[in-house]
């Protein structure tokens, strides 16, 4: 019985990871969509990416909504929506006769989607099946975002440049639509069984069948809900700033686009395995300890960044990639564990939903801002600039927690 238990364990895990992959994957893409979109429509940069914005405020929004949704129907009902809405969305873009479709079905469609397929539900699957290896497990499903942006970008790149951007959405559509029609064949029943017979207790559990809007103000009165907000937040500007015009700036200092999209896919490779370290170094060092090595990393990888548009360097490079992108997500396990255990409960999912909203705002201003700052200075450094220091900022949110636990 226990090996059984053992391995549904590590289906559960398996199916959401593959899930939170692809929506990921796609949704990453866009930084590898961004100057055909922008070629296509005469937009400026700061118009284009304004979709990308639009679709990280929207998914930081919607949040709470899927995790009540989660906690209300369960994950099954939940990623059988999230995944059709995916599908919806790239096809709608592959069709876009103006930018201010790709707004609504890349900035206002897709994000619901992605939310559904995220972490949100996978967190509330995985943290009821594993105790013990939690911090591996979270670690595990954040990876997700670097396995999808390495799987996705250099894909969608060779079909943009084979079949045209549109048909590279419409081949992304494609893949949804089979994927929706294979998550039909899974144990949905069994997978959320020990789900529902594990859930923890806390005093959340006093308030089961609090409305969104009460469990609103149950964490605007906590001090954890706050701090992991302001994490996810700065995190996602120091990200965002950098990530959406990456493709742009390689391509703008000399490489050329299917390169600069491998440059940006070896980010996601490198992140696998920080964030998969991210927990299991958290147990040793403490969630402080983590975050000092992987912000002060960040800003070490944002400088050679910096310095490739001066110096063009396969060196330069490399230390980018190895720096920023092993640490890029790597925030996010840690998070994710704090949340789990910190709210866990029958309302743990739109806890979690609550907290990532800060990750839809900050991914909003930080995608925007660099955007609009290159429009202005017509320079990439301000973001670079802009990036750092919202690094500084998460390590300062990390440090205070510690100071407030050992008070």
């Amino acid at each position: 019985m226990a090996k059984r238990q053992a391995s549904m364990a590590y289906v559960v895990l398996a199916v959401c990871t593959g899930l939170n992959i692809v929506s990921r994957g796609i949704a990453e893409s866009f930084a590898v969509f961004l100057l055909p979109l922008s070629t296509a429509f005469g937009a400026s940069r700061s118009e284009t990416t304004l979709a990308y914005a639009a679709f990280m405020l929207v998914l930081g929004l919607c949040s709470p909504l899927t995790g009540w949704a989660v906690d209300r129907f369960g994950p099954k009902l939940v990623y059988r929506v999230a995944i059709a809405l995916c599908a919806m969305a790239c096809l709608c873009a592959s069709v876009a006769p103006s930018l201010a479709m790709v707004y609504v079905s890349i900035g206002l469609l897709l994000p619901f989607g992605v939310s559904g397929m995220g972490t949100i539900a996978a967190s509330n699957l995985v943290s009821r099946w594993f105790t013990a290896g939690l911090s591996s497990a979270m670690g595990l499903l954040a990876a997700a975002l670097g396995t999808g942006i390495l799987l996705f970008a250099p894909l969608s790149q060779a079909l943009i440049e084979r079949l045209g951007w549109r048909m590279a959405y419409a081949s992304l559509a494609g893949l949804l639509a089979v994927i929706w029609l294979l998550q039909f064949v899974l144990p949905w029943q069994t997978m959320s069984a020990e789900a529902a017979s594990k859930a923890a207790q806390n005093p959340l559990e006093q308030g089961k069948g609090l409305s969104l809007a009460a469990l609103m103000q149950v964490a605007l009165r906590e001090r954890l809900f706050w701090a992991l907000f302001g994490v996810m937040f700065v995190t996602s500007v120091s990200t965002y700033a950098v990530t959406v015009q990456l493709v742009a700036y390689l391509v703008s200092a000399g490489l050329d686009p299917l390169h600069a999209a491998w440059v940006f896919g070896a980010t996601g490779l490198a992140s696998i395995g920080g964030m998969l370290a991210a927990g299991h170094l958290a147990r040793r060092w403490g969630e402080v300890g983590v975050a000092r090595v992987s912000y002060s990393a960040t800003v070490l990888g944002l400088l050679a960044l910096a310095l490739f548009q001066h110096w063009p360097s396969i060196g330069l490079l490399i230390a980018y990639v190895l720096l920023f992108g092993t640490m890029q997500g790597s925030r996010g396990p840690l998070v994710a564990v704090l949340a789990a255990r910190g709210f866990a409960g029958a309302h743990q999912s739109t806890m979690y939903g609550l907290v990532l909203i800060g990750m839809g705002f900050g991914g909003a201003l930080g995608s925007w801002a660099s955007a609009a700052l290159f429009d202005w200075l017509e320079s990439y450094t301000p973001m670079m600039i802009l990036s750092a220091l919202a690094a500084v900022s998460g390590y300062l949110i990390f440090w205070r927690m510690k100071a407030w636990n050992e008070a």
